[in-house]
């Protein structure tokens, strides 16, 4: 597969994944805000800022963070600026996205573009994109070949889910919600169904942060994040090495896994903001390594006339 095909194909899975996770996050954030009348609503929005790399200015406030995180194109964390560059990637690779899948991108640009959003409530254009990524996911696994390029966007999807898990974690962790915050978080990672299932009566921020962090079958969670972009490397790399690992991100991905796997719950928690920012660097770290092995020397073509 060419190398600027595999690039688009991870960063369509790290787009899409963006977009839905940080509507899920702004989301559980404006209820937080809504639900708590005692909150430190200036701190709170801080808190969030800086767990999504958000450098701001100016007040913080509901305003600030939803032109920053939603509305603001110009904002590379922001959901527009996601979509934007997901169609734009899908734009790049299109002889080998689908054509549904195509549609239902350049669709989802559309509303973005024309003002949709903006004239929206917040909670419904939340659910909006959300919908909308959630159907692309599903027509990215169901009608295109589960390929070395499909492995790719998994791939991409599993670590930006990482990452935005913990982010949304370190959100939680350094914000003054207290234990409500932490049933909202759950709500967010759409995991409060599944942690209810697993956990019955015990509702606390401890549960809640080991479900997420540590549950190898809820898909939102941190280890299962990892094990399948592990599982995504190990068929990518051409070698199948029967002893170590097959390269730089195998190695990062698998040290992370290990690391979680072999540590106890009170270790992690007793420094979960810190946690949660060496999980984000190994996905950067992962990211790069996976740029370096694959996708070096990757060209995006110049496109010529026709349509788009």
């Amino acid at each position: 597969m060419l190398s600027r095909i595999a690039e688009a194909l991870f960063w369509i899975g790290r787009y899409i994944e963006r977009a839905e996770c940080t509507s899920r996050i702004l989301d559980a954030h404006l209820q937080v805000l809504t639900e708590d009348p005692t909150i430190d609503r200036e701190a709170t929005c801080r808190a969030l800022l800086a767990a999504m790399g958000v450098s701001h200015d100016g007040t913080y406030d509901q305003a600030a963070v939803l032109r920053l995180l939603f509305h603001d194109r110009s904002s590379s964390a922001s959901v527009v600026s996601a979509i934007d560059s997901a169609r734009e990637s899908a734009r790049r690779s299109r002889e080998v996205v689908s054509t549904e899948m195509w549609e239902a991108i350049n669709t989802t640009y559309n509303q973005t573009t024309s003002g949709q959003l903006s004239r929206m409530r917040p909670a419904d254009a939340f659910r909006l994109i959300r919908e909308r990524a959630s159907m692309i996911a599903a027509l990215a696994d169901g009608t295109l070949s589960h390929d070395t390029g499909w492995q790719f966007l998994v791939l991409g999807r599993s670590i930006e889910r990482v990452d935005m898990t913990a982010r949304l974690l370190l959100s939680t962790a350094n914000g003054a919600g207290g234990a409500s915050s932490w049933q909202t978080t759950l709500r967010a990672c759409g995991a409060h169904h599944a942690f209810t299932r697993t956990y019955r009566a015990i509702e606390s921020p401890r549960a809640a942060a080991e479900f997420l962090l540590l549950d190898r079958l809820f898909p939102r969670s941190v280890v299962f994040g990892l094990t399948q972009a592990a599982a995504c490397l190990e068929v990518l790399d051409p070698r199948q090495r029967r002893l170590g690992f097959g390269g730089d991100a195998a190695r990062i991905v698998g040290q992370a896994r290990a690391s979680l796997d072999v540590r106890s719950l009170n270790d992690l928690l007793s420094d979960l903001p810190g946690e949660m920012e060496r999980l984000q660097r190994v996905c950067v770290e992962a990211t790069d390594a996976v740029t370096h092995r694959y996708f070096e020397g990757a060209v995006a073509p110049e496109w010529l006339g026709g349509t788009q």
